[in-house]
């Protein structure tokens, strides 16, 4: 008799609502903190008290559900929450505004990282995940490509690690660069939607500056992350030809479309049409900053220090150069073309 396969039980309130409860916690504790300390700010406190509660105290695999979903969806979530607060003139004429920055540093990170990983002796797949990863929008950008390239777990865990890693840097220091480098809420704004890799980083990095630069940065950001399609599509192509096979098996456009930006925009219409009154606009934007926060702290209790220092010096230094090359070419760019 065939041995019979028990199915996982799938993913329910009740087994979420213990990690969810720890980030909602902890979030809380980081919204109080952020208040105190708001050149910092609740998102920052969010990473950073996750980040020392999950290597600290290792919380059982009984929290992990809750917080791989808060990491996930409630910052999803919070994404089109923030949809509410702004027009759509708004979205497209920033995402117009954005546009040359972006084409610039993305072709500026395919570009580092093929020559520095050559330089460095990475090999193609783990070179590819990297520039990938800094150009668009860090993991979800890696899990993206992931089907397509099919490298070893091992390459993507040294990946997203390595993005992992300066996320974390640029959430730090990005907003005190900004006030050092005296830059405008949009130009702090579009710099961080543009040399930032994922979008909580990117988040975090705006509001933690100012609620303008916050907003423009989520703008920038989100059209930055749409490009993952067309990279994705030419990556499926390239694999196919290198190959001699008509494409990857498993590759879905369906799958790596980021719906969440579709949402984000039938918010943003919904402002735009006025059903949003005036009065309740700032529980709102409340509202958004906490699933912020709480998806802040979720990403934060998942990062494994242990992990990260056992990358190696090699893809770290990689990543380094990447990301240095993008962040700088994007300050360039808007000082050529006055948007600093």
């Amino acid at each position: 008799m065939a041995a019979t396969t028990v199915p996982a039980p799938s993913p329910s309130f009740g087994n979420r609502a213990p990690g969810l409860l720890l980030a909602a916690a902890i979030a809380l504790a980081a919204l109080g903190l952020g208040r105190l300390a708001p050149l910092v700010g609740g998102p920052v406190f969010g990473i950073v008290l996750g980040i020392l509660v999950r290597n600290l105290f290792a919380p059982s695999g009984q929290f992990t559900p809750g917080i791989q979903f808060a990491g996930k969806q409630i910052l999803q979530w919070s994404i089109i929450a923030l949809g509410f607060g702004l027009s759509l003139d708004q979205v497209a004429r920033t995402g117009l505004e954005s546009l040359s920055v972006t084409l610039v540093t993305i072709t500026v990170a395919f570009l580092a990282a093929w020559g520095l990983g050559r330089a460095l002796k990475v090999h193609d797949k783990l070179k590819i995940l990297i520039g990938v990863g800094t150009a668009i929008c860090g993991g979800s950008a890696i899990a993206a490509v992931t089907p397509i390239l099919k490298p070893d777990e091992h390459d993507t865990a040294f990946a997203i690690s390595t993005i992992f890693l300066f996320n974390l840097v640029a959430v730090l220091l990005f907003p005190l660069l900004g006030h050092l480098l005296h830059l405008s809420d949009l130009g702090f704004g579009l710099w961080a939607g543009t040399a930032i890799n994922d979008t909580s980083s990117v988040v975090a990095a705006g509001y933690s500056f100012s609620k303008e630069a916050g907003d423009y940065a989520t703008i920038v950001k989100l059209t930055r992350a749409t490009l993952i399609i067309p990279i994705c599509l030419a990556l499926a192509f390239a694999v196919a030809w290198r190959e001699k096979k008509q494409g990857a098996s498993d590759f879905s456009l369906k799958k790596i479309f980021p719906w969440f930006i579709l949402w984000f925009l039938v918010a943003s219409a919904v402002r735009t049409a006025g059903l949003v009154p005036a009065a309740i606009q700032p529980a709102i934007h409340m509202a958004a900053e906490f699933l912020i926060v709480v998806a802040l702290t979720a990403i934060g209790l998942s990062a494994n220090l242990r992990r990260m220092a056992s990358t190696g010096a090699r893809p770290i230094l990689l990543g380094l150069g990447v990301w240095a090359a993008v962040s700088i070419s994007s300050l360039l760019v808007q000082l050529v073309i006055g948007q600093l």
